[in-house]
């Protein structure tokens, strides 16, 4: 039996332009992260960050802010998913990302809004009619 690994976007974060993608293979959960301009990047252990928020007030601020507004963000689109039909997703998600379909692959907006990308072309040359 051969597994074939799904790439899902999973998220999009602006300046720099970042993609997170993930997928499984072999029943493992695999993220990697895409920049679509210059960007700099810094990996923490998590063990140390873990410390450091319970021993900093500010940090412990900051990471509860990002936690917060990755969990909102989270809420919208799991709601958009199961609410939404494919027209009213990509309205959706130009209203919550608006400047993100000029930067990101648009297969990628397809498979983080779960449509197919064939129908996400044909939403996008329906509106140019």
């Amino acid at each position: 039996m051969i597994k074939t690994a799904k790439k899902l976007a999973s998220g999009f974060m602006w300046v720099p332009a970042l993609s997170r993608i993930a997928r499984t293979r072999d029943g493992v959960s695999l993220v990697s992260i895409a920049a679509t301009t210059d960007a700099l990047l810094a990996r923490i252990d998590s063990d140390l960050l873990s410390n450091r928020t319970i021993s900093s007030e500010p940090i412990r601020n900051w990471a509860n802010s990002v936690l917060r507004d990755a969990l909102s963000r989270k809420v919208d689109r799991e709601w958009c998913l199961a609410a939404l039909k494919g027209a009213e997703r990509l309205t959706w998600f130009r209203q919550a990302f608006p400047g993100y379909e000029d930067v990101f692959n648009h297969m990628l907006i397809a498979s983080f809004l779960w449509i197919a990308p064939v129908t996400m072309s044909r939403l996008r040359t329906g509106e140019k009619h």
